[in-house]
């Protein structure tokens, strides 16, 4: 292909981590991706399925993104340096993104594949749709300044500096993970989340099934006791484990969840 011809009609793209998958599955056109992360197809994982599971899924490694010649590889700071040195080597152009922690990186992200891909236009659309989804939380929840606790497996509470906090944060409501000193996010005890008292606690799954230790910390009775169905916000960690669009049927959920454990 020539240039030109990449130029006409968008370039040729490999995307080779999951959150990036995400990206181009929601901006490109169909015949702009050449390959998918080795993960683009795994249940659970973000993105739009059908369109993954007619999009070539690669290895992991070099050959096979070296055979396509792609005019554009997109990697994370996440991928094997190895990998993309080797790809930077054999002369292909490689474009790089990182893990967003804020809302506002989320959007930058958005605009700048949908410029690495050629639709702009698409880009704008998919921050009109967060926009509007963050607009929809907000109004329900800003008013009431509640105080949610983000908790994970064996006591996790993700800190100030995670996408979660802003997303929170952007809707009105509350990271009460400041208030256990845990600015970066860290393990918090099962004592110190009993006294602090939040509103509500945020998990990544409903139900009452330990199949590990990690998710019996959620279910402990002293947490059911303070914190049952109706204390619990579910957002699942699919939805909100990269940015890109994917963050709007996030925050669509959370009105969803809100609206349920408000009324």
């Amino acid at each position: 292909m020539s240039c030109n011809a990449a130029s006409a009609a968008g370039p040729r793209i490999v995307s080779m981590n999951v959150c990036s998958d995400q990206l181009v599955l929601s901006l490109a056109d169909p015949d702009q991706i050449l390959g998918l992360s080795r993960c683009s197809r795994a249940a659970g994982q973000p993105g739009p399925a059908a369109k993954a599971r007619t999009s070539p899924r690669l290895s992991g490694g070099a050959e096979d993104v070296l055979l396509l010649k792609p005019d554009l590889v997109v990697v994370s700071l996440f991928d094997k340096r190895a990998t993309r040195d080797l790809l930077k080597a054999h002369g292909l152009s490689l474009v790089e993104f990182t893990v967003p922690r804020t809302l506002d990186e989320v959007k930058d992200q958005i605009r700048a594949m949908g410029d690495v891909l050629q639709h702009p236009q698409r880009a704008q659309a998919d921050i009109a749709r967060l926009d509007a989804a963050v607009a929809q939380v907000r109004a329900v929840a800003s008013a009431h300044h509640y105080r949610v606790l983000p908790l994970e497996r064996r006591g996790f509470v993700a800190g100030d500096s995670s996408l979660i906090s802003s997303l929170l944060a952007a809707t009105g409501l509350t990271n009460a993970a400041g208030e256990l000193g845990l600015g970066a996010g860290g393990f918090a005890s099962l004592e110190a989340i009993v006294q602090l008292r939040p509103d509500f606690i945020l998990v990544s799954e409903a139900g009452n099934h330990a199949e590990d230790e990690g998710r019996a910390f959620l279910l402990h009775p002293a947490l059911e006791r303070f914190y049952p169905e109706g204390k619990r916000i579910v957002l699942p960690e699919r939805l909100t484990v990269c940015g890109g669009v994917m963050l709007a049927d996030a925050l669509d959920r959370l009105t969803e969840e809100l609206k349920r454990v408000t009324r």
